[in-house]
C-alpha cells in the first residue's frame, strides 16, 4: 500500500517536530454554550474547568442570547435542518432572501450574496470578478483567507506594507496600465487589532480610478458608532465596493459569510463564484438566528457601548501592569510575547488560573512576533476582567516580563 510504515514514520518525525519545538496546537473541549464563563475539558479526557473566556470572537456576546438561540428553534420548526443543495438549484428559502436584504441594509451597500463562510466567500470573490489583465493590490497582513482567494484569481498580484498609504500610492502609480485596480484590505487586522484606514484608501482609490475590497469580519456588528463596520468607523458608508464578513463572530457566532457591495459584482458572484456554485447554503437555523441577532443590534447600541468600555479597562489594565500591547482601540489586544514557547506555557499557566486564552505563533504569525491574542466581549463582566488582569499579572510576573520592552523579552529568549 502507498501509505507504508516508512510514510507514516516521516510523517510522525514530523509531528514529533512540532511537538519538541513547542509549537503543537492542542484543542481543548468546551462542554459548555459560549459564553464569558465556559467549562472546559483540557487535555481531552481530563475532569472539566470553569474559565473565563478571553478568546472568542463573541464579541457582541450574543452566541448563546436566548432571543437568538429561539429564533433559530423556531426556525429549525418552520424551514428544516437543511437544504441539501447548493443555492442556484434548490436550495434557497424565503429566510435567505430577506437575511441577504437586511444585511444589504446594515452594511449600506447595493446587494449582498450569502455564502457557506467568509472563508467562501474570499475564496470564490476575486475569480468571480477580475481576470489576467487586472492587478490586486493587498495590505501584507490580510487574512490567509483572502491570500488564498487571491492564489485562486487569474489575475495579477501585489503588495503594499502594511496600513502604509505612501507605499499604496506607489503601487497605484505603478499599476496604473492594469484594466481594473483593486485594493484589498482587512477592515480590523485579525491578529494586531488595529484598524484600516479606510478614508485615506477610498481616497487614494478615487485618485487613481481603483476598486476597494474590504473583509471586515472582525468588525460587523460592533465598530462604528451604529456597529455596522470599519466603513462607518472611517465615514466611508457606501463608499466601499466589495465588504465580504462573517456572521460566525459578533453577528451570532455560528457561521455563514457574505459578499456585499455593488449590485454588478455580487450578481457576478451569484453567476461565477464557486464556493456558491458548489457549497451546500447555510442551515435555515443560522439564516433565523442571523435575522434576529440583526434585529438586537438595529435596535441598540448597548452591547457595542459596553465592548467598548470592557475593551479599554482591559488595555489599561495590561499596560499600567508593564505588559507589552499592541496599541489601538479594538477588543482583539494582543500581549506581545515573541517567544513561541513562552506563548504555550503562559497560555497553560493561565489555564490553571482559571483563564481561557491561546498563544499565537508561526505560520499564524510571523516568526518572532508569539503572542497570546486575548479579545473582549459585551459579555464580560467587570468581575471578570478583574480577574483575568490579576491572572496576567502573576503568570507574567512568574516568567519575569514585566515592566520588560520588547528588546529584553527577546534578549531574555535569545531572539
Amino acid at each position: 500500500m502507498a501509505y507504508s510504515n516508512e510514510v507514516r514514520d516521516s510523517f510522525s518525525k514530523e509531528l514529533d517536530g512540532i511537538r519538541e519545538a513547542g509549537l503543537f496546537k492542542e484543542e481543548r473541549w468546551i462542554k459548555s454554550p459560549q459564553a464569558a464563563d465556559i467549562e472546559v475539558e483540557f487535555p481531552a479526557g481530563a475532569e472539566g474547568k470553569k474559565v473565563i473566556n478571553f478568546c472568542a470572537n463573541n464579541y457582541l456576546g450574543l452566541s448563546n442570547h436566548p432571543d437568538v438561540v429561539e429564533a433559530a428553534r423556531i426556525g429549525l420548526g418552520t424551514r428544516g435542518y437543511g437544504l441539501s443543495s447548493v443555492r442556484f438549484i434548490c436550495g434557497t428559502q424565503d429566510i435567505h432572501g430577506h437575511l441577504e436584504h437586511r444585511l444589504t441594509e446594515f452594511l449600506g451597500t447595493e446587494d449582498t450574496l450569502l455564502f457557506p463562510s467568509c472563508m467562501d466567500a474570499n475564496a470564490g470573490v476575486f475569480e468571480a470578478i477580475l481576470g489576467d489583465q487586472d492587478i490586486m493590490i493587498a495590505d501584507r497582513l490580510v487574512h490567509a483567507s483572502i491570500v488564498d482567494g487571491m492564489r485562486l484569481c487569474k489575475a495579477m498580484r501585489d503588495t503594499y506594507k502594511h496600513s502604509n498609504m505612501e507605499h499604496l500610492e506607489e503601487k497605484l502609480q505603478d499599476h496604473q496600465d492594469k484594466r481594473i485596480r483593486l485594493i484589498i484590505t482587512d477592515g480590523v487586522f485579525s491578529m494586531d487589532g488595529d484598524l484600516a484606514k479606510l478614508d485615506e484608501i477610498v481616497a487614494l482609490a478615487e485618485k487613481y480610478d481603483a476598486m476597494v475590497f474590504v473583509d471586515d469580519s472582525h468588525a460587523s456588528g460592533f465598530i462604528g458608532k451604529t456597529g455596522r463596520g470599519t466603513h462607518e468607523h472611517c465615514g466611508v458608508l457606501s463608499q466601499i465596493d466589495i465588504i465580504t464578513t462573517t456572521l460566525g463572530k459578533a453577528l451570532g457566532g455560528a457561521s455563514g459569510g457574505c459578499v456585499s457591495g455593488r449590485k454588478e459584482l455580487v450578481e457576478l458572484c451569484r453567476q461565477r463564484a464557486r464556493p456558491y456554485l458548489f457549497s451546500n447554503t447555510v442551515a435555515p437555523v443560522i439564516v433565523s438566528g442571523a435575522i434576529k441577532v440583526l434585529d438586537l443590534v438595529s435596535a441598540t447600541t448597548e452591547r457595542r457601548d459596553k465592548l467598548e468600555w470592557n475593551t479599554k479597562f482591559w488595555r489599561d489594565g495590561l499596560v499600567k501592569m508593564g505588559l507589552d500591547i499592541k496599541a489601538g482601540d479594538s477588543p482583539i489586544v494582543p500581549v506581545m510575547l515573541y517567544n513561541a514557547k513562552l506563548a504555550q506555557d503562559m497560555a497553560r499557566d493561565l489555564y490553571e488560573e482559571g483563564i481561557y486564552v491561546v498563544g499565537f505563533f508561526f505560520p499564524v504569525v510571523a516568526k518572532g512576533q508569539a503572542r497570546i491574542r486575548t479579545q473582549l466581549s459585551a459579555a464580560h463582566d467587570q468581575h471578570h476582567l478583574e480577574k483575568g488582569l490579576e491572572a496576567f499579572a502573576k503568570v507574567a510576573d512568574k516568567y519575569g516580563i514585566l515592566g520588560k520592552s520588547k528588546k529584553e523579552i527577546k534578549e531574555m529568549y535569545g531572539l
